[in-house]
């Protein structure tokens, strides 16, 4: 695979390695390496009970934060594969950029920043390098999973209109190309899946989206005038949305990487901006379905009634185990003289899925009685 890289791609050569030396594997890369600690840990089973838009268990239909992030590595191999960069990092990438997402979304995550504001916040692409770094712990040999520098780099500038970086520093002015792909996966992966979930909730329908041009561009693409059948005219919709997105990205990055002379990958990291992008016109069409899903569907009722019911539970859960760290493992316990109380506390809800997070709350009330 690596002699087939371009040459600003991230390989065995450019490579900055892993914290703590180990052996090579004889028929696996670093990176396949990665991708592949990344799937067997525990974070990421977790991932199938966290709520995506929708609470896992209500529906087996709707995505969850593995199933999503399962598409969104679907979407990253395919513009890696083309532009000739490391499949397999831009793949560990994609995998695991929600791995520090807490139960109940992103409502659950604001409840945590602010229960955590006087102790450092916060902010799930921090939490991710975290759980990688310190909380996994399958080794004897060390904590966390040790993945390589370029991985990680990825999941610290993962970015995206709620994602915001912040308070973990790399010195690389810009991410690697292949983690800038995980960012335009994960962007177009959920605006087409959210969009084809919201249709199949009944959240939103067919006729509010009439002037969403990448709806009605999808539309005529495959007549969808001729496909009665509503769940197959959905589906096929929101994957032909991802088809042309992934399309044009593909071609404005090719052309914006010559553009910009790019050499090595060391001009990558001293960009200003992202390379890996839509051309301005299909950016624009993401942008407002974007702004349409917000509107109609991530704000509509029937989701944003739960935010009063998680900020209860998570207050709740958070209070009851800072004056109780017995209802932690052991091994969270074990953090707290290092890491400080309310931060291990955070760490340990924040890995909770939604079902376990009410099973435990629920314990807890009980033993109250």
């Amino acid at each position: 695979m690596t002699e087939s890289l371009r040459p600003y791609a991230v390989g065995k050569l450019n490579t900055r390695g892993r914290a703590r030396n180990e052996s090579s594997h004889p028929y696996r890369d670093d990176f396949d390496r990665d991708r592949d600690r990344i799937i067997h840990c525990q974070a990421f089973r977790r991932l199938e009970g966290k709520t995506q838009v929708f609470t896992p268990g209500l529906n087996d239909n709707y995505r969850t934060r593995l199933t999503h992030s399962l598409e969104v590595a679907q979407i990253g191999r395919t513009i890696a594969r083309v532009l000739g960069l490391n499949e397999s990092l831009t793949e560990a990438i994609c995998l695991g950029h929600d791995l520090g997402h807490c139960p109940f979304g992103h409502a659950g995550e604001e409840v945590l920043n602010e229960l955590m504001a006087e102790y450092g916040g916060f902010e799930h692409n921090c939490q991710t390098l975290r759980i990688v770094d310190t909380i996994e712990h399958p080794y004897v040999e060390f904590a966390g999973l040790n993945l390589m520098y370029e991985t990680r780099l990825g999941f610290s500038k993962h970015s995206g209109l709620y994602d915001h970086p912040q308070g973990v520093f790399f010195q690389e002015q810009s991410c690697s190309l292949e983690g800038q792909i995980a960012d335009l996966a994960d962007s177009v992966a959920y605006n087409c899946h959210d969009l084809e979930d919201g249709l199949r909730a009944r959240l939103i329908e067919e006729g509010q989206l009439s002037e969403i041009e990448l709806f009605n561009e999808a539309r005529q693409k495959i007549n969808a005038c001729e496909i009665n059948d509503r769940v197959t005219r959905r589906t096929r919709i929101a994957k032909t949305i991802i088809d042309i997105l992934v399309g044009d990205c593909i071609e404005h990055s090719q052309k914006a990487i010559k553009q910009a002379g790019i050499d090595s990958l060391e001009d990558v990291y001293a960009g200003k901006e992202n390379l890996i992008s839509l051309s301005p016109p299909h950016h624009r069409k993401l942008k407002q379905l974007q702004i349409f899903l917000y509107d109609n569907f991530y704000r509509h009722h029937d989701i944003a009634q739960a935010a009063p019911r998680i900020r209860s539970w998570l207050e709740k859960l958070f209070e009851a185990i800072c004056k109780n760290t017995e209802l932690m493992p052991r091994y969270y316990r074990e953090f707290i003289a290092d890491e400080g109380l309310e931060r291990t506390v955070c760490d340990y809800i924040a890995g909770m899925t939604d079902r376990y997070c009410l099973k435990t709350l629920a314990k807890i009330r009980q033993e109250l009685l």
